[in-house]
């Protein structure tokens, strides 16, 4: 199957695209080691998005976030509690961070949480809100947090 490739400016319009919730299902916050994948549709209904949530299995605080266009290609990719990611060009950048899709190598590079848009990283459950409000989810799905008490 061949890499399906955006331009630059194709990404940054689906990124800034308005996101809502696919259907009026609800899902739940995946337990340790469990991941979530939950439909999202543009406004105008015209395209199609994903939004993944993965936990780590050991590590409770590990977890990632990420915004799927096309089925295939991460627009936007959020890492919580991992390993430093290594960018192309030899920049190691310390986790948390985020992917944002770059022309020519997708998901390949990462830099630090913006500040402005992500108020408490520790917060698991308000960075997925803070995740989704970057990503454009005007209309976000029911997510609730489970039986599981939320610490920070």
């Amino acid at each position: 199957m061949a890499e399906i490739d955006l331009t630059q400016e194709e990404a940054d319009a689906l990124i800034a695209m308005p996101k809502q919730k696919a259907n009026d299902d609800t899902s739940y916050y995946p337990n340790p080691g469990a991941s979530l994948v939950i439909p999202l549709v543009s406004n105008d209904k015209k395209e199609d998005f994903l939004l993944d949530i993965r936990r780590g299995r050991i590590d409770l605080k590990k977890a990632t976030f990420q915004n799927r266009a096309r089925k295939t290609i991460v627009l936007v990719r959020l890492d919580l509690n991992g390993a430093p990611h290594r960018n192309p060009d030899g920049e190691e950048v310390a986790s948390p961070h985020l992917h944002v899709y770059r022309e020519g190598y997708g998901d390949k590079w990462a830099g630090p949480l913006p500040a402005a848009s992500f108020s408490d990283a520790s917060d698991q459950w308000m960075t997925l809100l803070n995740f989704m409000r970057y990503c454009n989810i005007t209309e976000p799905p029911d997510i609730q947090k489970g039986i599981l008490e939320w610490k920070r």
